[in-house]
């Protein structure tokens, strides 16, 4: 800490990360998993982006806005595993003021997007299912980059909004973070200034970063069950869930994690059950969604299987 210039007091100037775990035995094991996991994130991601550009069955809305998907997965990983490697590997567990603020504002920013990339991929089967007839002017090309820059502008001022505010806060003591990167639960406990205003905000902004989302997927998908049920052939019926059971899942691992990291923002001390939700935030999400659009998908499977044995001449 640094004597805050014309005040009585001091302004922190670095925070302290306590990571996952404070044993430095096992710091070497956490290295291991967690880069193990970043290089799997990547991997799968990067194929899937691959799979999407080489395979002419994928080049559809929805493998688009997968496609973006995959490219913030990347992203929110990058912006807090690296560094959390890095610190593990020269034992230095502290972070400039700056770069933490930095660091929230790129993870606000990358999972904002996600948010609206989901429900434009659950608009996008909704006309698929509810409105074949006019699917293909509805969710054009133009239609689908107006979505994607819509997506990033929500997600900028979002993100730029917890950023100016969380600067307005007073750090003068303490300045330990109990967890491995920077986000606005952990950094509110540490301000000793009032919070409040902060925190009305977070869940302002969050309604309808959140809110409105998770209420226009719910509606979309009542109406494609509501069509789906209408199916007289059973092998209709399956195919057509099959298309919505994937992005469900990963909509409801999502939101689920979440909505539990920023509800406990009223209690007195976070726990270590705050890294355990980080590490699904950041980690096993951008894990998983590969993997579950790829399972249940054919397609996916056998352009995958192209860009692993690099038969680009099959394309």
């Amino acid at each position: 800490m640094q004597p805050k210039s014309g005040a009585n007091g001091t302004a922190v100037t670095e925070f302290i990360l306590l990571g996952l775990v404070e044993t430095p035995e096992l710091w070497p094991v956490i290295f291991v998993l967690f880069l193990l996991a970043y290089v799997v994130t990547v991997g799968g991601n990067l194929s899937i982006l691959a799979a999407i550009l080489v395979e002419p069955k994928l080049h559809t809305p929805m493998y688009f806005f997968l496609g973006n998907l995959s490219v913030m997965d990347i992203g929110c990983i990058t912006v807090t595993i690296p560094s959390m490697l890095g610190r593990l590997v020269s034992n230095k567990r502290t972070i400039p003021y700056g770069a933490c603020l930095t660091q929230l504002f790129f993870f606000h920013l990358l999972v904002g997007v996600d948010c609206f990339l989901l429900t434009a991929m659950a608009y996008d089967r909704f006309l698929a299912i509810c409105q074949p007839l006019t699917y293909s002017t509805r969710m054009s090309q133009t239609v689908q980059r107006i979505l994607v820059a819509a997506s990033w502008a929500c997600a900028f001022t979002n993100a730029l909004t917890h950023t100016v505010a969380i600067s307005t806060l007073n750090f003068c003591g303490p300045n330990v973070i109990n967890h491995f990167y920077c986000d606005l639960p952990q950094l509110f406990q540490l301000s000793c200034s009032s919070t409040q205003l902060n925190e009305l905000l977070l869940f302002a902004v969050g309604f309808i970063m959140a809110g409105t989302p998770v209420v226009l997927i719910v509606t979309s998908y009542i109406h494609v069950a509501a069509a789906v049920l209408r199916i007289c052939s059973a092998e209709g019926r399956k195919k057509a869930f099959s298309t919505c059971s994937s992005h469900l899942t990963v909509v409801a691992i999502f939101y689920g994690s979440g909505i539990f990291s920023y509800m406990r923002l009223g209690s007195a001390k976070l726990s270590d059950k705050d890294k355990a939700v980080g590490i699904f935030n950041t980690v096993i999400n951008p894990m998983l969604n590969p993997i579950i659009y790829s399972l249940r998908n054919p397609d996916v499977q056998a352009a995958l299987w192209r860009v692993v044995l690099g038969r680009w001449s099959l394309v």
